[in-house]
C-alpha cells in the first residue's frame, strides 16, 4: 500500500485500538474514478447498497464521495469539473487533495468495468472496520461496568446485528418496493378472495375481520383471570402449527414465552385440546384406551413441528428480545406469543409501574416490526368492568395506556349480556358442546380492518374456544 492516509477526528470518531484498521486505497480511487467517469452508473450501485463516506477510509475520498452525492440528489452531473467546484465552493477542496488529485484519479482508469469488485472490497473494509470498533468499545465498556449487564448485553447484541443487517441490505428502500408489495398484496386478496393472506387465527369470523395476524402486528388478547386468554392463545398457535388442506402454506414457526405455566403445563392443554380429551376427567378418572390413543394419536401430529416454548419466569424484555433474535437467526420466525405482559419484569425498578410497561409495550411493537412477524401479547384486565357490571373496555387495561396505543389489533374476552349468554349456552347443550361456556371476543381496535364482537364457545376441560355449530356448517 502507497501510503497510509491520516484519518480525520470528527465528533463520533470509530475507536480501533493500537492498530491500523482494514482498508484498500487502491479499491477507493478505483471506485471514486469510476464515479466520476462513468456518467453516474457506479454512484447509482453505491446508493442502492446504502454507501455512505464512512464506508471510505481516506478522508479525501471521503468528502469526494459527500459531494458527489449532494451532486447527483441535485440532478447535476458528476464529473471532474462539477465536482471540482462544488468541492471549491463548500471549502473542501484542499482537503480533498486539491484539483490536481481530482485530476489524478480521472486517469488511474480507462473504463468502470471493474467498480463492482471495487465495491465489493470497500463494503468488507467497511465491516470490518466497524466490528474491530465495536468489539473495542465493548471490551472497554465491559471493563468500566457502568451499566447493568442486561443492558450492556442487548447494546451489544443490537451493536452486531446492526452490522450483520447492514451487510446484507442490497438495496435501498424507496417507495417503489413497498408498492409493488402492496399491489402482490391486493393480487393474491383478488385471486384469493375470502382467504386467509397472513397467520390463520383458526376462528372464521376474526379471519374475516383480519384476514390472518399479518407480519408487524401487535395483537393483544386481554381479559379478567380465568376468562381463557391462556387457552385462546393456545388455540392460535394450534392454527398456525396445523395448515388446513385447503391452506397452501408450511406449519407455521412460532415462539411462546410463558411466564406463568410451566411447559409440561402448556404441553398437557396443548395435547388435551387438540385430541379433544377432558383435561379434567383426564386429572380425576383412569383414562379409558380411546382417550389414551387419542393423546398418542396428538403427540405424534405435534412430533417435529416448528414450537419453541420458553417457561423462563422473571424476565425482562431485552431478555425476550434477544431470544426472539436467536431464534429467527436460525429459523425465520412466524410468530410469537407472549403470555403475559404484565409479569414482564421493567428494566429500571424505580420508574412506575405503568412506565415500564409502556416500555415492554413499545418494545414489543418494534420487535414486531424488526421481525416481520405478529406478536401475540396477552394482558389483564383490571376490575374496573367487573365493579360496573359492564362489557370490558381498552380504557381498562391494567397499569398503561400505552398497550392500546402501540397494539394494532386489541382482543378483549368477556362473558356476554346475559340473555345472549343463556340462550347460546343453552344451544350448546342441544348441539352437543354442554360444558361450553358463551364468550364475546371484543374486537375493540383493528388498526386495518373493522371491529366487531365475535361470539364463541369457551370449553374449560377441553381448553380450547370455538366457533358455535353453526358458524363450523357455513365454513
Amino acid at each position: 500500500m502507497a501510503e497510509r492516509p491520516q484519518r480525520q477526528r470528527r465528533d463520533t470518531q470509530p475507536n480501533y485500538g493500537d492498530r491500523v484498521p482494514p482498508h484498500n486505497l487502491d479499491a477507493e480511487r478505483g471506485l471514486i474514478a469510476s464515479i466520476i467517469v462513468d456518467g453516474g452508473d457506479t454512484l447509482q450501485r453505491c446508493l442502492e447498497q446504502r454507501v455512505t463516506p464512512d464506508y471510505f477510509f481516506d478522508p479525501k475520498h471521503q468528502d469526494i464521495y459527500d459531494i458527489a452525492v449532494k451532486l447527483s440528489q441535485a440532478s447535476t452531473g458528476v464529473d471532474e469539473i462539477t465536482l471540482t467546484e462544488q468541492l471549491r465552493r463548500e471549502g473542501k477542496l484542499e482537503s480533498a487533495g486539491g484539483a490536481a488529485y481530482v485530476n489524478e484519479l480521472t486517469g488511474l482508469i480507462s473504463s468502470s468495468a471493474h467498480a463492482p469488485h471495487w465495491l465489493a472490497i470497500i463494503r468488507e473494509k467497511h465491516f470490518l472496520r466497524q466490528l474491530i470498533s465495536t468489539a473495542v468499545t465493548t471490551v472497554e465498556k465491559a471493563h468500566a461496568h457502568s451499566e447493568g449487564i442486561e443492558r450492556l448485553l442487548e447494546d451489544v447484541e443490537q451493536s452486531f446485528f446492526r452490522i450483520s443487517e447492514d451487510r446484507i441490505s442490497e438495496s435501498a428502500q424507496t417507495i417503489d418496493v413497498p408498492i409493488r408489495e402492496a399491489m402482490e398484496f391486493v393480487q393474491r386478496m383478488i385471486r384469493n378472495r375470502n382467504s386467509i393472506q397472513g397467520v390463520p387465527t383458526g376462528f372464521p369470523d376474526l379471519n374475516a375481520l383480519t384476514y390472518g395476524f399479518q407480519p408487524g402486528q401487535m395483537i393483544v388478547v386481554a381479559a379478567r383471570p380465568g376468562m381463557g386468554k391462556t387457552s385462546i392463545a393456545l388455540n392460535f398457535i394450534e392454527a398456525a402449527l396445523f395448515p388446513k388442506p385447503s391452506e397452501e402454506r408450511k406449519p407455521a414457526n412460532v415462539l411462546l414465552f410463558s411466564l406463568e405455566m410451566p411447559a409440561r403445563e402448556l404441553a398437557l392443554r396443548l395435547l388435551c385440546s387438540r385430541a379433544r380429551v377432558n383435561m379434567q376427567k383426564l386429572r380425576t378418572a383412569h383414562p379409558d384406551e380411546r382417550m389414551q390413543l387419542d393423546l398418542v394419536q396428538a403427540a405424534k401430529e405435534y412430533q417435529g413441528l416448528p414450537l419453541t416454548v420458553d417457561d423462563n419466569g422473571g424476565q425482562n424484555i431485552l431478555e425476550i428480545r434477544a431470544k426472539c433474535r436467536r431464534v429467527h437467526a436460525r429459523t425465520p420466525l412466524d410468530m410469537v406469543v407472549i403470555d403475559y405482559i404484565q409479569l414482564i419484569n421493567g428494566l429500571d425498578s424505580g420508574l412506575p409501574r405503568e412506565q415500564q410497561i409502556a416500555e415492554v409495550s413499545r418494545s414489543i411493537k418494534a420487535m414486531a416490526k424488526e421481525f416481520k412477524i405478529p406478536i401475540i401479547a396477552l394482558a389483564q384486565l383490571n376490575r374496573k368492568s367487573e365493579d360496573e357490571a359492564r362489557q370490558p373496555r381498552m380504557s381498562d387495561l391494567r397499569e398503561s395506556g400505552s398497550i392500546e396505543q402501540d397494539a394494532d389489533i386489541v382482543m378483549l374476552i368477556s362473558k356476554p349480556p346475559m340473555s345472549q349468554g343463556k340462550a347460546a349456552e343453552a344451544e350448546a347443550e342441544q348441539m352437543g358442546q354442554d360444558g361450553c361456556y358463551s364468550r364475546q371476543l371484543i374486537v375493540a381496535k383493528n388498526r386495518n380492518g373493522p371491529t366487531s364482537d365475535i361470539n364463541l364457545l369457551f370449553n374449560p376441560g377441553l381448553t380450547r374456544f370455538e366457533s358455535p355449530v353453526k358458524e363450523h356448517r357455513n365454513e
